[in-house]
Protein backbone atom coordinates (compact mmCIF):
# COMPACT_ATOMS: atom_id res chain seq x y z
CA UNK A 1 0.00 0.00 0.00
CA UNK A 2 1.46 3.36 -1.10
CA UNK A 3 1.93 6.09 1.45
CA UNK A 4 0.10 9.32 0.66
CA UNK A 5 2.41 12.20 -0.22
CA UNK A 6 1.71 15.48 1.52
CA UNK A 7 1.24 18.16 -1.17
CA UNK A 8 3.34 21.31 -1.16
CA UNK A 9 0.98 24.23 -0.52
CA UNK A 10 2.36 27.74 -0.86
CA UNK A 11 0.47 30.88 0.12
CA UNK A 12 1.75 33.52 -2.31
CA UNK A 13 1.38 37.30 -1.94
CA UNK A 14 1.85 39.91 -4.70
CA UNK A 15 1.59 43.68 -4.09
CA UNK A 16 4.32 45.25 -6.21
CA UNK A 17 2.15 47.88 -7.90
CA UNK A 18 -1.62 48.39 -7.94
CA UNK A 19 -2.91 44.83 -7.70
CA UNK A 20 -3.38 43.16 -4.30
CA UNK A 21 -3.26 39.43 -4.93
CA UNK A 22 -3.05 36.27 -2.83
CA UNK A 23 -3.01 32.71 -4.14
CA UNK A 24 -2.65 29.16 -2.87
CA UNK A 25 -0.54 27.01 -5.18
CA UNK A 26 -0.20 23.22 -5.03
CA UNK A 27 3.14 21.67 -6.00
CA UNK A 28 4.07 24.72 -8.07
CA UNK A 29 1.71 23.80 -10.88
CA UNK A 30 -1.91 23.85 -9.70
CA UNK A 31 -3.83 27.01 -8.82
CA UNK A 32 -6.19 26.31 -5.91
CA UNK A 33 -7.09 30.00 -5.60
CA UNK A 34 -5.89 33.29 -7.07
CA UNK A 35 -7.58 36.35 -5.58
CA UNK A 36 -6.87 39.68 -7.32
CA UNK A 37 -8.17 43.00 -5.97
CA UNK A 38 -7.71 45.59 -8.71
CA UNK A 39 -7.23 49.31 -8.09
CA UNK A 40 -7.64 50.48 -11.70
CA UNK A 41 -10.72 52.61 -11.07
CA UNK A 42 -8.96 54.51 -8.26
CA UNK A 43 -6.03 55.44 -10.49
CA UNK A 44 -7.87 56.15 -13.75
CA UNK A 45 -8.64 59.77 -12.91
CA UNK A 46 -4.92 60.41 -12.41
CA UNK A 47 -3.92 58.77 -15.70
CA UNK A 48 -1.50 56.42 -13.93
CA UNK A 49 -0.67 54.73 -10.64
CA UNK A 50 -0.31 57.04 -7.63
CA UNK A 51 2.05 55.24 -5.18
CA UNK A 52 0.46 56.60 -1.99
CA UNK A 53 -3.04 55.67 -3.15
CA UNK A 54 -1.82 52.20 -4.14
CA UNK A 55 -0.26 51.61 -0.71
CA UNK A 56 -3.45 52.61 1.10
CA UNK A 57 -5.52 50.21 -1.00
CA UNK A 58 -3.08 47.37 -0.25
CA UNK A 59 -3.49 48.02 3.48
CA UNK A 60 -7.26 47.80 3.09
CA UNK A 61 -7.27 44.64 0.95
CA UNK A 62 -4.36 42.42 1.99
CA UNK A 63 -5.90 40.57 4.94
CA UNK A 64 -9.21 40.18 3.11
CA UNK A 65 -7.40 38.65 0.13
CA UNK A 66 -5.52 36.23 2.39
CA UNK A 67 -8.76 35.08 3.99
CA UNK A 68 -10.48 34.73 0.59
CA UNK A 69 -7.56 32.79 -0.92
CA UNK A 70 -7.49 30.27 1.94
CA UNK A 71 -11.27 29.90 1.90
CA UNK A 72 -11.49 29.37 -1.87
CA UNK A 73 -8.65 26.83 -1.77
CA UNK A 74 -10.25 25.12 1.25
CA UNK A 75 -6.87 25.15 2.97
CA UNK A 76 -6.05 26.01 6.59
CA UNK A 77 -2.83 27.72 7.71
CA UNK A 78 -1.76 24.48 9.39
CA UNK A 79 -1.76 22.73 5.99
CA UNK A 80 0.53 25.27 4.33
CA UNK A 81 4.15 24.50 3.49
CA UNK A 82 5.44 28.05 3.18
CA UNK A 83 4.58 31.69 2.53
CA UNK A 84 5.97 33.47 -0.56
CA UNK A 85 6.04 37.19 -1.29
CA UNK A 86 7.23 39.58 -3.98
CA UNK A 87 10.07 41.71 -2.57
CA UNK A 88 10.96 43.60 -5.77
CA UNK A 89 11.05 45.24 -8.21
CA UNK A 90 8.09 47.58 -7.76
CA UNK A 91 6.76 50.52 -5.77
CA UNK A 92 8.46 50.52 -2.39
CA UNK A 93 5.32 51.35 -0.39
CA UNK A 94 3.26 48.69 -2.14
CA UNK A 95 5.98 46.07 -1.73
CA UNK A 96 6.29 46.79 2.00
CA UNK A 97 2.60 46.11 2.61
CA UNK A 98 2.83 42.64 1.06
CA UNK A 99 6.13 41.86 2.78
CA UNK A 100 4.79 42.94 6.17
CA UNK A 101 1.70 40.78 5.74
CA UNK A 102 3.76 37.79 4.61
CA UNK A 103 6.20 38.08 7.50
CA UNK A 104 3.39 38.44 10.03
CA UNK A 105 1.54 35.41 8.61
CA UNK A 106 4.72 33.31 8.44
CA UNK A 107 5.67 34.20 12.01
CA UNK A 108 2.17 33.55 13.37
CA UNK A 109 2.03 30.09 11.79
CA UNK A 110 5.72 29.10 12.03
CA UNK A 111 6.12 28.88 8.25
CA UNK A 112 9.23 29.45 6.12
CA UNK A 113 9.31 32.68 4.10
CA UNK A 114 10.21 32.63 0.40
CA UNK A 115 11.33 35.88 -1.31
CA UNK A 116 10.39 36.10 -5.01
CA UNK A 117 11.53 38.41 -7.81
CA UNK A 118 8.41 39.87 -9.43
CA UNK A 119 9.79 39.41 -12.96
CA UNK A 120 10.66 35.78 -12.26
CA UNK A 121 7.03 35.40 -11.29
CA UNK A 122 5.89 36.71 -14.67
CA UNK A 123 8.22 34.24 -16.35
CA UNK A 124 6.95 31.28 -14.31
CA UNK A 125 3.33 32.09 -15.16
CA UNK A 126 4.13 30.02 -18.27
CA UNK A 127 4.47 26.99 -15.98
CA UNK A 128 0.67 26.83 -15.90
CA UNK A 129 0.69 26.29 -19.68
CA UNK A 130 3.32 23.53 -19.88
CA UNK A 131 6.44 22.16 -18.21
CA UNK A 132 9.43 24.38 -18.83
CA UNK A 133 12.14 22.86 -21.04
CA UNK A 134 15.66 24.22 -20.92
CA UNK A 135 17.46 26.08 -22.26
CA UNK A 136 14.78 28.69 -22.95
CA UNK A 137 14.42 32.39 -23.73
CA UNK A 138 11.89 34.71 -22.10
CA UNK A 139 10.64 38.05 -23.39
CA UNK A 140 9.31 39.95 -20.40
CA UNK A 141 7.23 42.98 -21.40
CA UNK A 142 5.31 45.11 -18.92
CA UNK A 143 4.71 48.69 -17.85
CA UNK A 144 8.12 48.96 -16.22
CA UNK A 145 10.22 46.29 -17.92
CA UNK A 146 11.23 45.05 -21.35
CA UNK A 147 13.83 42.30 -21.03
CA UNK A 148 15.18 39.23 -22.80
CA UNK A 149 16.22 36.60 -20.27
CA UNK A 150 18.06 33.35 -21.07
CA UNK A 151 17.55 30.38 -18.75
CA UNK A 152 19.81 27.32 -18.72
CA UNK A 153 17.86 25.74 -15.86
CA UNK A 154 15.20 26.49 -13.25
CA UNK A 155 16.05 29.58 -11.24
CA UNK A 156 18.95 30.60 -13.50
CA UNK A 157 18.51 34.00 -15.20
CA UNK A 158 20.90 35.63 -17.67
CA UNK A 159 19.87 39.05 -18.95
CA UNK A 160 20.76 39.23 -22.64
CA UNK A 161 18.76 42.34 -23.57
CA UNK A 162 16.83 45.14 -21.90
CA UNK A 163 15.37 48.56 -22.60
CA UNK A 164 17.74 51.49 -22.36
CA UNK A 165 14.96 53.95 -21.57
CA UNK A 166 11.17 53.45 -21.63
CA UNK A 167 9.60 50.02 -21.31
CA UNK A 168 7.12 48.96 -24.00
CA UNK A 169 4.16 49.13 -21.61
CA UNK A 170 5.19 52.59 -20.44
CA UNK A 171 5.21 53.80 -24.05
CA UNK A 172 1.69 52.39 -24.53
CA UNK A 173 0.43 54.31 -21.51
CA UNK A 174 1.99 57.61 -22.64
CA UNK A 175 0.65 57.22 -26.18
CA UNK A 176 -2.78 56.39 -24.77
CA UNK A 177 -2.70 59.63 -22.79
CA UNK A 178 -1.98 61.63 -25.96
CA UNK A 179 -4.91 59.90 -27.67
CA UNK A 180 -7.19 60.70 -24.73
CA UNK A 181 -7.78 57.04 -23.89
CA UNK A 182 -8.67 55.71 -20.44
CA UNK A 183 -5.80 54.38 -18.31
CA UNK A 184 -4.56 51.69 -18.70
CA UNK A 185 -4.78 52.13 -22.46
CA UNK A 186 -2.85 49.13 -23.80
CA UNK A 187 -5.93 47.04 -24.55
CA UNK A 188 -7.72 49.91 -26.30
CA UNK A 189 -4.68 50.75 -28.44
CA UNK A 190 -4.45 47.08 -29.41
CA UNK A 191 -8.12 47.06 -30.44
CA UNK A 192 -7.76 50.27 -32.45
CA UNK A 193 -4.63 48.93 -34.15
CA UNK A 194 -6.58 46.01 -35.59
CA UNK A 195 -8.91 48.34 -37.52
CA UNK A 196 -6.25 50.91 -38.50
CA UNK A 197 -3.34 50.91 -40.94
CA UNK A 198 0.39 51.52 -40.51
CA UNK A 199 0.51 54.75 -42.51
CA UNK A 200 2.78 56.92 -40.36
CA UNK A 201 5.90 54.71 -40.38
CA UNK A 202 7.24 55.50 -36.92
CA UNK A 203 10.93 54.71 -36.18
CA UNK A 204 12.08 51.20 -35.27
CA UNK A 205 14.84 52.12 -32.81
CA UNK A 206 17.93 49.89 -32.55
CA UNK A 207 16.33 47.34 -34.87
CA UNK A 208 19.52 46.62 -36.82
CA UNK A 209 22.10 47.16 -34.08
CA UNK A 210 24.26 44.22 -33.07
CA UNK A 211 22.70 43.68 -29.64
CA UNK A 212 19.43 42.60 -28.07
CA UNK A 213 18.59 45.85 -26.27
CA UNK A 214 15.49 47.97 -26.85
CA UNK A 215 14.62 51.66 -26.88
CA UNK A 216 11.11 53.13 -27.02
CA UNK A 217 11.75 56.72 -25.96
CA UNK A 218 12.35 57.90 -29.54
CA UNK A 219 9.15 56.23 -30.73
CA UNK A 220 7.19 57.88 -27.93
CA UNK A 221 8.66 61.29 -28.78
CA UNK A 222 8.01 60.84 -32.51
CA UNK A 223 4.39 59.99 -31.78
CA UNK A 224 3.85 62.94 -29.45
CA UNK A 225 5.56 65.37 -31.83
CA UNK A 226 3.51 64.20 -34.82
CA UNK A 227 0.22 64.66 -32.99
CA UNK A 228 1.05 67.95 -31.27
CA UNK A 229 2.57 69.56 -34.38
CA UNK A 230 -0.35 68.38 -36.49
CA UNK A 231 -2.90 69.76 -34.03
CA UNK A 232 -1.15 73.15 -34.07
CA UNK A 233 -1.59 73.19 -37.85
CA UNK A 234 -5.25 72.21 -37.51
CA UNK A 235 -4.75 68.69 -38.87
CA UNK A 236 -6.92 65.78 -37.76
CA UNK A 237 -5.71 62.23 -37.29
CA UNK A 238 -7.40 58.86 -37.51
CA UNK A 239 -6.80 57.36 -34.06
CA UNK A 240 -6.99 53.84 -35.44
CA UNK A 241 -4.20 54.58 -37.94
CA UNK A 242 -2.11 56.21 -35.22
CA UNK A 243 -2.58 53.18 -32.98
CA UNK A 244 -1.79 50.76 -35.80
CA UNK A 245 1.37 52.65 -36.74
CA UNK A 246 2.55 52.85 -33.14
CA UNK A 247 1.85 49.20 -32.43
CA UNK A 248 3.52 48.06 -35.66
CA UNK A 249 6.70 49.84 -34.58
CA UNK A 250 6.68 48.28 -31.10
CA UNK A 251 5.87 44.77 -32.33
CA UNK A 252 8.38 44.84 -35.19
CA UNK A 253 11.22 45.62 -32.78
CA UNK A 254 10.12 43.18 -30.07
CA UNK A 255 9.61 40.34 -32.54
CA UNK A 256 12.78 40.90 -34.60
CA UNK A 257 15.07 41.17 -31.57
CA UNK A 258 13.46 38.22 -29.80
CA UNK A 259 13.81 35.96 -32.85
CA UNK A 260 17.45 36.96 -33.25
CA UNK A 261 18.13 36.26 -29.57
CA UNK A 262 16.61 32.80 -29.91
CA UNK A 263 18.81 32.14 -32.93
CA UNK A 264 21.92 33.29 -31.07
CA UNK A 265 21.03 31.23 -27.98
CA UNK A 266 19.49 28.02 -29.37
CA UNK A 267 16.52 27.30 -27.14
CA UNK A 268 13.73 24.75 -26.81
CA UNK A 269 11.09 27.23 -25.67
CA UNK A 270 10.29 30.92 -25.96
CA UNK A 271 8.22 32.41 -23.14
CA UNK A 272 6.43 35.74 -23.55
CA UNK A 273 5.13 37.14 -20.26
CA UNK A 274 4.14 40.35 -18.49
CA UNK A 275 1.21 42.71 -18.99
CA UNK A 276 2.06 43.47 -22.64
CA UNK A 277 2.00 39.73 -23.39
CA UNK A 278 -1.80 40.16 -23.44
CA UNK A 279 -1.42 42.26 -26.62
CA UNK A 280 -3.02 40.37 -29.50
CA UNK A 281 -0.83 42.04 -32.11
CA UNK A 282 2.31 40.84 -30.33
CA UNK A 283 0.89 37.36 -29.76
CA UNK A 284 -0.12 36.94 -33.40
CA UNK A 285 3.11 38.38 -34.79
CA UNK A 286 5.36 36.28 -32.58
CA UNK A 287 3.38 33.11 -33.28
CA UNK A 288 3.86 33.61 -37.01
CA UNK A 289 7.55 34.51 -36.66
CA UNK A 290 8.33 31.51 -34.45
CA UNK A 291 6.52 29.15 -36.83
CA UNK A 292 8.51 30.52 -39.78
CA UNK A 293 11.97 31.07 -38.30
CA UNK A 294 12.14 28.86 -35.18
CA UNK A 295 10.37 25.63 -36.17
CA UNK A 296 12.05 23.65 -33.38
CA UNK A 297 11.10 26.16 -30.66
CA UNK A 298 7.85 26.05 -28.71
CA UNK A 299 6.15 29.36 -27.94
CA UNK A 300 4.59 29.61 -24.47
CA UNK A 301 2.33 32.55 -23.56
CA UNK A 302 0.34 32.52 -20.30
CA UNK A 303 -3.45 32.91 -20.53
CA UNK A 304 -4.69 36.50 -20.37
CA UNK A 305 -5.72 36.20 -16.70
CA UNK A 306 -2.11 35.42 -15.76
CA UNK A 307 -0.40 38.11 -17.88
CA UNK A 308 -1.14 40.93 -15.44
CA UNK A 309 0.18 41.03 -11.87
CA UNK A 310 -1.15 38.11 -9.82
CA UNK A 311 -0.04 35.91 -6.94
CA UNK A 312 -0.37 32.59 -8.80
CA UNK A 313 2.74 33.43 -10.81
CA UNK A 314 4.59 34.26 -7.58
CA UNK A 315 3.61 30.86 -6.19
CA UNK A 316 4.98 29.08 -9.26
CA UNK A 317 8.33 30.87 -8.97
CA UNK A 318 8.37 30.28 -5.20
CA UNK A 319 8.13 26.52 -5.78
CA UNK A 320 11.55 26.66 -7.48
CA UNK A 321 13.04 28.94 -4.83
CA UNK A 322 11.87 26.55 -2.12
CA UNK A 323 13.43 23.58 -3.92
CA UNK A 324 16.72 25.47 -4.06
CA UNK A 325 16.49 26.39 -0.38
CA UNK A 326 16.31 30.13 -1.04
CA UNK A 327 14.53 31.37 2.08
CA UNK A 328 14.43 34.69 3.90
CA UNK A 329 14.35 35.63 7.55
CA UNK A 330 12.21 38.34 9.11
CA UNK A 331 14.71 41.04 8.15
CA UNK A 332 13.49 40.76 4.54
CA UNK A 333 13.03 44.23 3.06
CA UNK A 334 11.64 45.66 -0.16
CA UNK A 335 14.03 46.11 -3.08
CA UNK A 336 12.20 48.39 -5.56
CA UNK A 337 15.08 48.22 -8.10
CA UNK A 338 15.68 44.46 -7.86
CA UNK A 339 17.14 42.90 -11.01
CA UNK A 340 17.99 39.37 -12.13
CA UNK A 341 21.68 40.05 -11.50
CA UNK A 342 21.09 40.20 -7.74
Amino acid sequence: MKESVTPELILAIESSCDETSVAVIKDGAEILSNIVASQIKSHQRFGGVVPEVASRHHVEQITLCIDDALAEAEVTPAELTAVAVTYGPGLVGSLLIGISAAKAFAWAHSLPLIPVNHMAGHLYAARYVALLEFPLMALLVSGGHTELVYMKEDGSYEMVGETRDDAAGEAYDKVGRVLGLTYPSGKEIDQLAHVGHDVYQFPRAMLHEDNFDFSFSGLKSAFINLVHNGEQRGETFDHADLAASFQASVCDVLIEKTIRACQAYPVKQLIVAGGVAANQGLRTGLSAAVAEKLPDTTLLIPPLRLCGDNAAMIGAAAHIELQKGHLADFSLNADPSLSFSE
